[in-house]
């Protein structure tokens, strides 16, 4: 495995860093969810005791209860969802997975793990819901790349992903070795790459290329999301939506729409989680475009009813 460079987009510095809690939805969705729409990327965040923070975490994060999740989730006419576990809470994944499991059909699970994990506990993960394992390389707390040789296989034998957190800037190095795996492995956040007009948009330039060459295989998913962590605005984060259309354009059948709700470390909330549906709208002006993403291609990649 390549070792990681340093991220090209700041991260927070550490526990100290306290993030903002999420604003409230205060106004429809520009356009109507379709009928089976899933907000493929949430997460739900216990407060300690009872759900411990890891010491190595790059942020402290407000709770964000089940509850909240689900009136979210109703507030953006979602009727499915994606809870994956938050890495303040390393590879605890208990919150997470009592959520899945108590809305068995509706909602499916994002699970991290360390590499010496138990089949048991894969085991009742998979009982609970969960239909991936996460991998992150840009907040502490989580389990890092080194950890994919011995994890893929397993995640594979499971009929499970891998869903990768990382430095997009890193995917030239590690693109014959994604193109390997045994198994769908799926990007977050369009790859969590730097905005345009920087030093790095050379380097930039060739990740998209990347994640195009490995959309094109069948075998790579991508996650429009996360577009105000690669913005330099605020909402409606214009100069995101070029990458994401090139990206849906190379892959329509295999991206997937996800609110990033509670948005964890930011310092200052400045949009509401109907924003970031809003972009998607941007992003994919015709309906049926935007369906496939919303309601038909999760359903595929999670297992859902149809």
């Amino acid at each position: 495995m390549t070792p990681a460079a340093a991220p090209s987009m700041p991260m927070p510095s550490g526990p100290d860093f306290h993030c903002a809690a999420p604003l409230p939805i205060t106004r429809a969705p520009a356009f109507a969810a379709p009928p089976g729409a899933c907000d493929a990327h949430a997460h739900v965040i216990g407060l300690p005791p009872a759900h411990p923070f890891v010491a190595a975490r790059s942020y402290t994060p407000p709770e964000a209860t089940p509850a909240a999740y689900l009136a979210n989730l109703a507030g953006l006419g979602m009727a499915r969802g994606v809870l994956v576990t938050v890495s303040v809470h390393g590879d605890n994944n208990r919150l997470m997975a009592e959520t899945v499991a108590a809305h068995r059909g509706r909602l499916a699970g994002v699970a991290v793990v360390r590499p010496e994990v138990s089949d048991r506990t894969l085991d009742v993960l998979a009982e609970a819901g969960v239909r991936a394992l996460r991998l992150n390389m840009l907040f502490g707390g989580g389990t890092g790349m080194e950890a994919m040789a011995a994890l893929a296989p397993r995640c594979a034998a499971r009929g499970w992903h891998l869903e990768l957190l990382l430095d997009g800037l890193m995917l030239p190095a590690m693109e014959r070795q994604l193109a390997a795996l045994p198994l769908p492995v799926v990007i977050d956040h369009m790859g969590h790459l730097p905005p345009l007009g920087t030093a790095r948009d050379a380097e930039r330039a060739a990740a998209i290329a990347v994640m195009e060459r490995l959309l094109a295989t069948g075998r790579c998913w991508v996650k429009l999301s996360g577009a105000y962590r690669s913005s330099r605005g605020g909402p409606p984060w214009a100069d995101t939506v070029a990458l994401a259309r090139r990206l849906h354009a190379a892959g329509p059948d295999r991206c997937v729409w996800g609110s990033d709700w509670p948005h964890v470390a930011q310092s200052v909330m400045t949009f509401t989680p109907g924003d970031t549906l809003d972009w998607l709208g941007a992003v994919l002006p015709q309906a049926g475009a935007r369906n496939r993403v919303l309601t038909d291609n999760p359903a595929r990649l999670y297992g859902f009813a149809r």
